[in-house]
């Protein structure tokens, strides 16, 4: 299945007015994964599921198959005879995408001892390097935390895509790319915005697992 943007827009017309920001967003994920980066992602509240939405249709295989590299399969087939082939059959290729949300200790830790306005910050920090790619999702535009975040990652450069709502907020300024989705109500906002990260994980999808 060949996954075209225009089909967001068919199901999403409203939508339209984002196509050149998801684009961007496409083109600055697909340079990462290229290059065996690594793209981040972080949010809150709803928006810290939607961060780890994304991070798990990419972890796997979303709408095609995704079957384990022939030289990996062939080593634990030859490794571990039987079991080996049923390891090889069960796991499947994934871009390779961490969510910042998924270290409650360490965030709850450094906020805690810290600050909680830099528990995304913190963690981009230790992990992030030129090349990567940080995804905040900020409804607002405007959460303390996430654009701490994304000031981080400028300096150790590492792109930035922030998805948010009409207004883009505060991180409008300081991202390389802004999905600004036409709401403004919290929860509007993230309605519209699970569809535009699917589109963009099914196009990544194909372009890295596609025929």
């Amino acid at each position: 299945m060949s996954y075209k943007i225009e089909t967001l827009f068919n199901r999403y017309p409203e939508l339209k007015s984002t196509e050149e920001s998801i684009m961007s967003a496409f083109n600055i994920i697909r340079n990462s994964f290229t290059g065996a980066s690594t793209l981040y992602t972080c949010g809150n509240g709803g928006s810290a599921a939607d961060a780890e939405h994304m991070v798990g249709e990419l972890m796997k295989g979303f709408l095609l198959p995704r079957k384990t590299a022939p030289e990996l399969y062939s080593k634990l087939k030859e490794q571990y005879g039987d079991e080996g082939t049923e390891l090889a059959d069960g796991l499947q290729e994934g871009l390779r995408a961490i969510s910042l949300n998924g270290h409650p200790s360490l965030a709850t830790a450094y906020g805690n001892d810290v600050n909680f306005e830099m528990i995304f910050a913190q963690q981009l920090y230790v992990l992030g390097k030129p090349g990567d790619t940080l995804m905040g999702f900020t409804t607002s535009g405007n959460s303390a935390n996430i654009v701490k975040a994304f000031k981080v990652a400028k300096a150790l450069g590492v792109k930035t895509i922030a998805m948010t709502g009409k207004n883009g907020g505060e991180c409008r300024a300081i991202v390389d790319c802004c999905i600004t989705v036409p709401e403004t109500e919290t929860y509007k906002v993230q309605e519209l915005h699970l569809p535009v990260y699917h589109a963009l994980c099914a196009m990544l999808e194909n372009e890295f697992y596609g025929e």
